[in-house]
């Protein structure tokens, strides 16, 4: 029993520390933001806090992998992608980065330091999260144009103007203050990005009734 409680504690202590983290890391930095801080804040010692991370670096990618959930985040896509059409696809894949990062902006101000300030860290990031993501992107439109579906495109420029144009869209909402100004819906921009995004992939004879929507809109 006391064993059971033990381990219990120490589960408890570790996701503990990460939320300080998490919160000290998206305000100040990785630079910014010391161990002692992080120790304190916790209300551990530092000597605990590195019994459950041994470096800096290590406490850094639990919190990545916390508020991202990595290998779930890959898969979620992946079947997305597999089970919808592409523009249902895009419109859920868009809605649920809107959604993600209007309710906890930390990871995308965490991102952002890290590119600010720690090369070794930003590269290690993109590889480890933003390039995965690019990846399964562009394996489905290189598989949309075989299939003949889209016209022939980098696949991988592709999926980076796709994940390009929500980012854009979350980052002057949310981090740049454009929401003050003006509100949008995010289903109704998820829609929006994924057929002007579509109106230059498809290919011209799949496109023509998009096409024929569009004038009659205008």
């Amino acid at each position: 029993m006391t064993s059971k409680l033990t381990r219990v504690s120490a589960v408890n202590r570790r996701a503990q520390i990460i939320e300080v983290a998490v919160q000290l890391f998206a305000r100040k930095g990785f630079k910014g933001t010391t161990t002692r801080e992080i120790a304190e804040r916790a209300r551990v010692n530092e000597a605990i806090l590195f019994r459950h991370f041994r470096h800096k670096e290590d406490l850094y990618w639990a919190v990545v992998d916390s508020k991202c959930g990595l290998a779930k985040g890959r898969r979620d896509l992946q079947r997305i992608l597999d089970e919808k059409s592409p523009r249902e696809a895009l419109v859920n894949v868009a809605e649920e980065i809107l959604r993600r990062n209007r309710e906890d902006p930390t990871m995308t101000r965490i991102f952002f330091y890290t590119a600010l300030e720690n090369h070794e860290l930003s590269q290690r990031l993109f590889r480890a999260y933003s390039l995965r993501y690019y990846e399964i992107l562009a394996d489905y439109i290189r598989g949309q144009i075989r299939r003949g579906a889209f016209r022939k495109v980098n696949p991988h420029l592709a999926a980076r103007s796709f994940l390009g144009m929500v980012a854009e869209h979350y980052q002057s909402q949310e981090l740049f203050g454009g929401k003050r100004y003006r509100k949008f819906d995010p289903r109704r921009v998820s829609e929006t990005l994924a057929d002007i995004w579509l109106g230059g992939l498809n290919a011209p004879n799949g496109n023509r009734r998009g096409k024929t929507r569009g004038r009659k809109r205008l």
